[in-house]
């Protein structure tokens, strides 16, 4: 069979360095990968599964085209080509050489043109032809013999799409009108007008009924209103339009059949480019484990194994693996999934379980929260390839018999429990009365230790790290939507190898991740902090926090009082109405009716930019910002929190629980969701207004909140040791008091209000990486000045300034910045051409040390505090976590000793030579208690 894949290479390369782009992988010498790794994967990807006769890359030239000639607009507007991807594409071509694939280009001629003649030409001589690109202007190509290849992407399949795809995606009656719609809709990218005010939707409506451009135009008399006189004025552009996004058919060029076949790679070119671009997982991949960076392709010519299953490097030298593009599946994977379902199979798989030193388990639910769903199923495996699905019944009582014959094992503390997002399956087994025990082992959470940037969920990393593509979720119960079907919904059979198949594919991804924390030197972080954390935050998240909904009511009153007030004002001092929320009219308010900017930026839209950072920086210019800032500020806090948080109330537990996210930001620290805990307002008094409606359980009880006190400035002082800070942290000076004096050479008791407030600036600024030129902003004061406060601050605490150089230099040679524990960052521009973005990633690289640590700090702190809770058998509770700060719900006579206990924990969580600060406060309120 003749089979030809025509490559659109410069879409691909483009769709690969923006799918991975997010999070560039950079060499050691600072060259970012992404496109050239991309584009490999989805090569050898077509080259195993697809296994093509006839092959060949497709590339634009740079000279003009008979589009360009005949529209000057012609992609006119077409953004730069990026920095890095334009540094990739003489590797790309290297590479498609080294596969000895043709690289076909014609001056004057778009790729497009050259793949859709070649196409035909195919076709005419007995070939089925693969149009592989993302391009949707392609569809008009499709023939009984011309496909459509779009290679895997996000989770997604390769998709193959015909005649019957095009004309059901297009909604047309024949292939040729995909030239039609484009006509008529335009294309934005390529700068191809179209007609105004049809968009897709019209666009194929219109073609439905009139079946071409020419023929809209022609009854234009029988369109109505915008549209008619639209076509009418417009209809030269609709043709020229048309004409833009037909592909030729007629180039200049001989389809070779011979030069097209299919080729052996050369070894001797590909292994020291593989090598070059430090790909150790792609390239063992393809040359097998023999080959190494070190030897750089001294192999010969043998023949490479392109097709050898994909292989995971453990080396401390490649500490995130390469991207695996997805090749297997349920469907072309041996496995044994079994099926559980009489109760002594169920028992004799408990017995099973029993025995083992560590096995993986997941459940099947009716929600996504834990805490109101109810269980389905449960499955679990402990060897590569086989695994179980436990079936339990509809009713509670049936289906916690069921779970019950799994209590014992699953509470037994000897065996490890791998899973993936264990909080998840804890809190949903307590509402059956079983209480996970033992030592855990997060997928999710392990991920998120050695590539924290990244994402964590399980489909994403059996792809990347098995090359594995899971059973889609929808697959089962079909997209979000009211028919969207519930998980007792699916049959037996289907769900069965939907559920075992997670718990094989967590138990593959626990074998292949925890060498690689072994690698990466964060599996002792996992073991003593964030794998038992995991049970700390189940037991915060059942716990909850009780609200007073009659507070927040009359707190809403209050704001809807405010916002009118603050509305009044504005359109006052605007000197008209207009609509506040609209970006584009306040824009126009602020800069062309009162003119607060004449230099003011834009949007690619052509509307003002009018967020926060913008109007702060004009607030000292009209009075009419700062209500602005306000009424924005109090509408959010009246619909975020005031309004929102009643509706989160359990029904069952007339309590809120909200949800902590472990793996969700880089730095280390805790997020929340549902509310979100972390971003309710402190500094201003509307702000912490809301935390007076956070209320303990009842009358007998308290809230107890403890705080660390200045806690990143004390880490700093701790990862510099500077000897100045570090004295003052110990003899218990007010830092910023202390600052200011050693940086205006005054005593402690001379220093002004002014003098510390500049001070604290400088304080925390430094930890951030402010310029003179933020400083002097935030202050209000000269540039220069500014630059003397920073130059003074470097002379007293010159060990901040040493830290702040060394942080730099080691991410610079190792990519990476860790905690006090050992947490990594991974800055990935750290050595970019561009100043900008490396200088961000300096900045990141001092901070993150620092935040980190803080994260640690707190993390460890609750562990211990939790472990006192349940040996001292205390009916006091921890029920929220928010940034430094820990909030209890204790019985009156439990105070003294919840204090101590916390105090102590949090102060020694870990050991430090800066002393550190607690501050415990109680109320019947967190607002009192804070």
């Amino acid at each position: 069979m003749k089979k030809l894949f025509l490559l659109d290479g410069m879409a691909l390369i483009y769709r690969a360095y923006f799918a991975l782009n997010k999070v560039p992988r950079l060499t050691s010498y600072g060259l970012n990968t992404g496109a050239i790794m991309g584009f490999t994967n989805t090569l050898l990807e077509i080259l195993k599964n697809q296994q093509p006769s006839h092959i060949a890359v497709v590339f634009d030239t740079d000279a003009p085209t008979n589009r360009h000639i005949e529209f000057e607009a012609y992609k006119a507007h077409r953004e730069k080509m990026p920095e890095d991807l334009a540094t990739s594409i003489p590797y790309i071509f290297r590479l498609i050489e080294g596969f000895n694939i043709p690289i076909i280009t014609k001056d004057g001629f778009e790729a497009d043109d050259i793949i859709g003649t070649l196409a035909k030409k195919a076709e005419q001589s007995g070939f089925t032809v693969y149009c592989m690109t993302p391009d949707k202007d392609f569809g008009q190509l499709v023939s009984d013999n011309i496909f459509i290849y779009k290679p895997a992407r996000m989770g997604n399949g390769a998709e193959t799409l015909g005649v019957p795809e095009i004309l059901a995606k297009w909604e047309i009656a024949d292939v040729s009108q995909v030239i039609d719609i484009l006509g008529l809709w335009g294309d934005a990218v390529d700068n191809i007008p179209g007609i105004p005010g049809i968009g897709e939707k019209t666009a194929k409506k219109l073609i439905q009924e009139y079946g071409s451009v020419e023929g809209i135009i022609a009854n234009s008399a029988q369109l109505k209103g915008k549209m008619k006189e639209n076509v009418e004025n417009f209809a030269a552009q609709g043709l020229i339009s048309k004409k833009l996004a037909t592909i030729q058919l007629d180039v200049p060029i001989e389809l070779d059949e011979k030069a097209l076949e299919l080729e052996d790679p050369n070894r001797e070119t590909l292994e020291p480019l593989f090598a070059e671009l430090e790909f150790r997982t792609l390239g063992k991949r393809v040359f097998g484990d023999d080959f190494s960076i070190a030897e750089s392709g001294n192999k010969g010519s043998a023949q490479m194994d392109l097709f050898a299953p994909a292989a995971i490097e453990n080396s401390a030298a490649d500490l995130i693996p390469e991207p695996i593009a997805p090749t297997f599946n349920i469907h072309n994977t041996p496995h044994e999934y079994i099926l559980v379902e009489t109760i002594e199979a169920q028992q004799e798989l408990a017995k099973t379980l029993s025995l083992q030193k560590s096995f993986a388990f997941d459940t099947e639910t009716t929600s996504l929260d834990a805490l109101s769903a109810e269980i389905v199923g449960l499955s679990f495996a402990f060897e590569k390839g086989k695994a179980y699905y436990v079936p339990t019944a509809a009713d509670f009582q049936q289906a916690k018999a069921t779970a019950d014959i799994f209590k014992t094992v699953l509470e037994d503390p000897r065996i490890e429990k791998v899973g993936q997002n264990l909080k998840y399956d804890i809190l949903l087994l307590s509402s059956y009365d079983i209480k996970v025990n033992g030592p855990l082992f997060d997928t999710m959470v392990a991920h998120y230790l050695i590539d924290p940037d990244t994402r964590h969920n399980m489909d994403v990393l059996a792809e990347n790290y098995l090359g594995y593509t899971p059973v889609s979720i929808t697959e089962l119960i079909g997209p979000k939507g009211k028919n969207q079907l519930s998980m007792r919904d699916v049959e037996l059979t289907k769900i069965t190898e939907y559920a075992a198949e997670d718990a094989d594919i967590t138990w593959q991804l626990h074998e292949v991740l925890k060498p690689l924390l072994v690698d990466t030197k964060t599996l002792e972080l996992a073991q003593n902090v964030e794998f038992p954390l995991i049970y700390v935050l189940a037991e915060v998240e059942k716990n909850g926090v009780k609200i007073n909904v009659d507070t927040l009511r009359t707190f809403s009153k209050l704001l809807e009082d405010d916002v009118k007030r603050l509305e009044e004002s504005i359109y006052e001092k605007a000197g008209t109405q207009f609509n506040i929320a609209s970006p584009k009219q306040l824009g126009e308010i602020l800069f062309d009716k009162l003119q607060l900017d004449p230099k003011a930026k834009k949007t690619k839209t052509g509307q003002y930019k009018t967020g926060e950072d913008v109007l702060l920086t004009l607030a000292h210019k009209s009075d009419i910002v700062q209500d602005i800032l306000d009424f924005r500020q109090m509408q959010k806090l009246k619909s975020t929190y005031v309004d929102a948080l009643p509706g989160l109330i359990n029904p069952q537990t007339g309590l809120i629980h909200t949800s902590y996210n472990q793996a969700v930001a880089a730095t280390g620290r805790l997020s929340s969701t549902n509310p979100n805990l972390q971003n309710i307002p402190i500094r201003t008094e509307r702000g912490r207004e809301v935390r007076k409606a956070f209320i303990a359980r009842d009358a007998s009880q308290v809230l107890l909140s403890a705080d660390y006190s200045q806690i990143e400035l004390r880490l700093i002082a701790e990862l510099s040791q500077d000897q100045n800070m570090l004295d003052a942290f110990t003899a218990g000076h007010d830092i910023h008091r202390a600052t200011a004096a050693r940086v205006y050479g005054v005593e402690l008791d001379e220093v002004s209000s002014d003098q510390r407030r500049n001070a604290k600036a400088v304080n925390f600024g430094i930890i951030y990486g402010q310029s003179a030129f933020g400083l002097s902003q935030s202050l209000g004061i000269p540039r220069k000045e500014a630059a003397s406060m920073i130059e003074q601050y470097f002379e007293q605490y010159s060990g901040i300034r040493q830290y702040m150089s060394k942080a730099v230099e080691f991410a610079k040679e190792n990519g990476y910045v860790e905690t006090i524990l050992k947490r990594r960052r991974y800055l990935r521009d750290i050595n970019s051409a561009n100043m900008t973005v490396r200088g961000f990633a300096e900045r990141n690289a001092i901070n993150a040390p620092i935040q980190g640590s803080a994260a640690d700090l707190i993390k460890v702190a609750m562990i211990n505090i939790q472990q006192d809770i349940t040996s001292a058998g205390l009916q006091g509770k921890m029920i929220m976590q928010v940034h430094d700060e820990l909030v209890f719900d204790v019985p009156q006579h439990e105070v003294e000793q919840f204090s101590k206990i916390i105090r102590d924990r949090m102060q020694h969580a870990i050991a430090l030579k800066v002393p550190i600060e607690v501050e415990v406060g109680k109320g019947d309120n967190w607002l009192e208690a804070h």
